[in-house]
């Protein structure tokens, strides 16, 4: 299996692309190269910039400075969904949110949103939200590489549940899940299998759940209330479920 790692687009100057000038590979992908792979001049990688392209190359030099490249050639990724799935999940206590990155990224999400409902337990500190919103990118960079994806999800500020239903209003499918409409019948969603859908945005609640008031903004500003089930979900379930049957409906897993 050829190894995949991640190169700043910066450094993927065409124009100087050779086995003495190519981007370098340095940090903890260069020590994983040499000190844990044990990969040697001339054994092929792949690269991927995080904007959707990956390169073909191989293994020019490795020295103290890193370990350098050389572009063989590029490629759009296809393994990219062609829908936008935009994640906004309540907060979630202790490490639930690093494990929803990882496996939202994984099947495909395309952008995070943390917000903060009325039933939210865990608040943190506005001046750790940026440290957690910095581990939550290099998260998603690591689950990139094991998965084979090659755009990185942007994770968006943690806002407010008003803040998050406007950063809602402009996709092709605003979707809200909430277990309280598990006794109304069949999904909505099984009625709107459209292949027009282009951007999604699902909002999921943090351990308590969504209000009733909450339910009926979401409403107001145009999105689906929908159930996934006539079972009650944890809430870090919940969030893998609605990206996955979102996937199947509109994207690249039906």
């Amino acid at each position: 299996m050829v190894r995949r790692f991640y190169i700043a687009p910066d450094q993927l100057d065409p124009v100087e692309q050779s086995v003495t000038s190519g981007p370098v590979l340095t940090g903890s992908d260069a020590n994983h190269i040499k000190n844990v792979l044990r990969l040697q001049t001339g054994d092929p990688v792949v690269l991927f910039d995080g904007g959707g392209r990956e390169y073909d190359a191989r293994i020019a030099a490795i020295d103290s400075a890193g370990v350098r490249v050389e572009i063989l050639g590029e490629r759009r990724s296809e393994t990219e969904s062609p829908v936008a799935i935009t994640i906004a999940q309540g907060f979630l206590k202790d490490k639930k949110m690093d494990d929803l990155v990882r496996g939202l990224t994984e099947l495909g999400m395309t952008r995070f949103i943390p917000f903060l409902a009325q039933r939210s337990v865990a608040r943190p500190d506005p001046k750790r939200l940026r440290t957690r919103a910095e581990r939550w990118e290099k998260i998603a960079l690591e689950s990139l590489k094991q998965c084979r994806r090659s755009r990185v999800p942007e994770i968006g500020a943690t806002v407010s549940f008003s803040e998050m239903v406007d950063l809602g209003r402009e996709t092709d499918l605003k979707v809200l899940f909430w277990e309280e409409e598990a006794g109304t019948g069949t999904s909505p969603l099984t009625k709107i299998r459209e292949d027009r859908y282009r951007t999604v945005f699902a909002a999921l609640g943090p351990e308590g759940g969504f209000t009733e008031s909450e339910a009926a903004s979401a409403r107001e500003a145009g999105f689906i209330v929908a159930p996934l089930g006539p079972r009650i979900l944890r809430a870090e379930t919940a969030a893998i479920a609605a990206c996955t049957l979102l996937q199947h409906l509109y994207g690249d897993m039906g």
